[in-house]
């Protein structure tokens, strides 16, 4: 009665001439909640005590992000490893997590001088103690009297310590081949992440068909798609060529670009290279064309290269963004916006807890500069102790010093292992009928492409799931494995994939494959 009394009238098809208080709106539809709300408010009617912040109250742009590697499928495995702890009985003994690019929860080791330096750091009475080596006492020290107090729990300048701006500098001259690097265009940040949403941040603005328009490639990681959608810039697609290893086309950029210049106003291109969670790494030639097209078409750049030491396919090469466009020459090298970002998380370090990072960003006016430069106040300084894990990446043993020897040991080891793992995992699901592995030519990932039988499509899509999360999630109950579905980085229409880590122990990656490839089989069959 009351409810039809409030939904009668005209214009905007319902009234609301007697609200009181203590009506439970959760009993109208979504879509007339708010404008109940709004009209409650006005009349004084709102409940005594109840909530200010419901999910009808909250900013709408925060419930469209979506992050799928931690996903419902990484909800459901954590729920299984409580119920196998409390003693119930599953066809597994423990859950696999493959889903999420984290080494050392993996298995993987940390680096000695890393973890020494970090010790000294934080308890600075152990430069006294004579177990540790000298470059380590060094470094440390080094660190510490860049930090106000002589104390990683400092406050540091917002931009980052000084003295690792500048390390991180000469660490990218060398990588470049001597291509300069200024340490004021250096800003340190929590993870890559972190710089990645704030460059979003400055470039997101205008309304309707102005709004910044973020190019980003599927499959994506989906940092990228949440961010878009909490700052409500328009998410633009292009495709990555799955047939020819996950490359990038120009005429792919081309095509995306004019169908979006018909709704938003598209101003920068992410790329990410080498890909996650495609494994692709790009060639010189390929960047170059990029570039060309953001000169062409006046788009910002930005170039996630997180995984810059994840290099294992043989012919291939990482190329910076950064070195490549000064070496097509002032013509570009002046012209085009560029920011690049690494992180202390991927590569060798696996260091993903310390949440260390930098971007470096070329061609920024001075005044957005300054602009970055203040938003990045806001939030004080990334964590110090993140910062000088970053030192020691792009500062690490020199040739001749205590730590070289067994650091350049441990290093190759990681990467020479993880090269060994991705050959293994292509190799191995290559052999299973309805899985196609493309090369992992480089990062920590591979992206198969799954055939599903008719009869699971159709019944994933009566359940509400896309259909690579139905598969992923039977994956999971029935071995114990957590994948993440290709539906949550983006795929082509009636495709189907999934991503998973090649970071587990060999021995345990080999039982992860044997077991996927045995459930693929049997899931087939049953929905044959």
């Amino acid at each position: 009665m009351v409810r039809n009394s409030l939904l009668s009238g005209g214009g905007t098809g319902y009234k609301t001439p007697h609200l009181k208080r203590g009506w439970n709106l959760s009993l109208f539809p979504a879509a007339q909640r708010e404008h109940l709300h709004q009209k409650m408010s006005e009349n004084g009617a709102l409940p005594r005590g109840g909530k200010v912040l419901t999910v009808d109250t909250m900013n709408a742009n925060v419930k469209k992000v979506d992050y799928a590697v931690r996903g419902p499928i990484v909800q459901r495995a954590v729920q299984i490893e409580k119920e196998l702890k409390e003693g119930v009985k599953k066809p597994f003994e423990e859950v696999i997590k493959a889903n999420i690019g984290d080494a050392h929860a993996m298995g993987q080791r940390p680096i000695t001088f890393f973890r020494q330096v970090m010790a000294l750091c934080t308890y600075p009475q152990l430069l006294d103690d004579n177990k540790f080596p000298e470059d380590a006492k060094n470094r440390a020290r080094r660190i510490l009297q860049s930090c106000g107090g002589n104390s990683i729990g400092a406050y540091t300048t917002s931009q980052g310590i000084e003295c690792v701006r500048h390390d991180v500098a000469n660490y990218i001259q060398r990588r470049d081949g001597g291509i300069p690097s200024d340490p004021d265009n250096i800003y340190l940040t929590t993870g890559a992440s972190d710089g990645i949403v704030t460059i979003l941040k400055l470039l997101t603005a205008g309304e309707g068909r102005t709004r910044t328009g973020v190019m980003i490639s599927i499959p994506q990681y989906p940092l990228y798609s949440a961010s878009i959608a909490e700052l409500g810039a328009v998410q633009v697609n292009y495709y990555l060529n799955e047939e020819k290893c996950w490359s990038l086309d120009i005429s792919e950029l081309q095509r995306s670009l004019q169908a979006a210049r018909e709704h938003c106003n598209p101003r920068v291109l992410c790329i990410i290279n080498p890909g996650n969670p495609t494994g692709q790494v790009q060639s010189r030639q390929c960047i170059e064309d990029v570039i060309q097209f953001a000169a062409k078409e006046n788009l910002f750049l930005m170039a996630d290269e997180v995984y810059q030491d994840n290099v294992y396919a043989e012919g291939c090469e990482f190329h910076s963004f950064k070195k490549v466009l000064f070496e097509m020459g002032p013509e570009y090298s002046s012209k085009v916006e560029l920011v690049s970002f690494h992180s202390t998380s991927k590569c060798y370090m696996g260091e993903c807890g310390f949440r260390g990072g930098y971007m470096e960003v070329i061609n920024m006016d001075p005044e957005v500069k300054a602009q970055l430069t203040k938003l990045v106040s806001v939030r004080l300084c990334p964590p110090a102790p993140g910062q000088a894990l970053m030192d020691l990446v792009v500062n690490s043993p020199k040739p001749g010093e205590p730590s070289y020897q067994t650091f350049m040991m441990e290093r190759t080891a990681i990467l020479s292992a993880l090269a060994e793992k991705a050959k293994l995992t292509e190799e191995i699901l290559n052999t299973v009928p309805g899985i196609r592995c493309n090369p992992v030519q480089g990062a920590m990932y591979s992206f198969p492409c799954i055939t599903l039988p008719e009869r699971a499509i159709n019944e994933a899509k009566a359940k509400g799931q896309a259909p690579d999360m139905f598969y992923c999630m039977k994956l999971l109950e029935e071995t114990g494995i957590c994948l993440v579905p290709g539906s949550g980085f983006g795929q082509r229409e009636g495709t189907y994939h999934f991503r998973m880590t090649i970071l587990p122990p060999t021995d345990k990656l080999k039982i992860l494959l044997n077991k996927l490839k045995e459930f693929h089989q049997k899931f087939t069959q049953q929905y044959s």
